[in-house]
């Protein structure tokens, strides 16, 4: 960037030179290359010149994607006896409007043996999971913490929410009783 280019507030793209190192401390948005400060988003350029840093700030935010180690919560889409599909729908705190799907393994459900899936989840249920890994663009998620598990459950007979009991879920409209992998604050999610 010339000097007569050096404006606060100019539109740069990735890839455009915005300094150098001996000039400019490498703020948010830039990498460094060979000593030259480089803009890595398209965005708007800040130039710090009392405090010397270079600086870009995103005119569009990236897209939230779920990362390893992110919470996310998501609509059991199916069931099968090793494992169970997901919809994830919220990540951290922030709504989708994209799709992404997540895949729970029997294994990954708790840290105590749970012989199938059928006792964990149902089509329907509402989980909060943990992104473990990202492998071949699939999301395998963990609900081996207290606070994963289950957050909304809905009987399997009449569709109806059901109620914590102590060991097992309950259905006030029809008395069916069924299991699942519960998380702590089971019912009281707000989403």
């Amino acid at each position: 960037m010339s000097s007569s280019d050096r404006k606060s507030g100019q539109f740069v793209v990735p890839g455009k030179r915005l300094g150098v190192i001996e000039e400019f401390m490498a703020g948010p948005g830039t990498f460094v290359e060979h000593g030259t400060i480089y803009s890595k988003t398209t965005g708007r350029a800040l130039l710090d010149m009392l405090n010397k840093k270079a600086s870009v700030y995103p005119l569009v935010h990236a897209v939230n994607t779920p990362r390893i180690g992110s919470t996310v919560i998501g609509e059991v889409s199916d069931v099968r006896n090793k494992n169970a599909g997901l919809r994830i729908l919220i990540i951290g705190k922030r709504q989708l409007s994209g799709f992404f799907t997540g895949i729970l393994h029997v294994s990954d459900v708790s840290s105590t043996y749970i012989e199938t899936m059928y006792s964990v989840c149902k089509s329907g249920d509402l989980m909060r999971a943990k992104v473990v890994s990202c492998l071949n663009r699939t999301n395998h998620l963990s609900t081996e913490d207290k606070s994963l598990g289950v957050i909304y459950a809905f009987c399997s007979r009449c569709g109806h929410l059901l109620q914590l009991r102590r060991e097992d879920m309950w259905c006030p409209k029809c008395a069916n009783v069924e299991m699942r992998k519960v998380a702590q604050d089971y019912g009281s999610v707000i989403i």
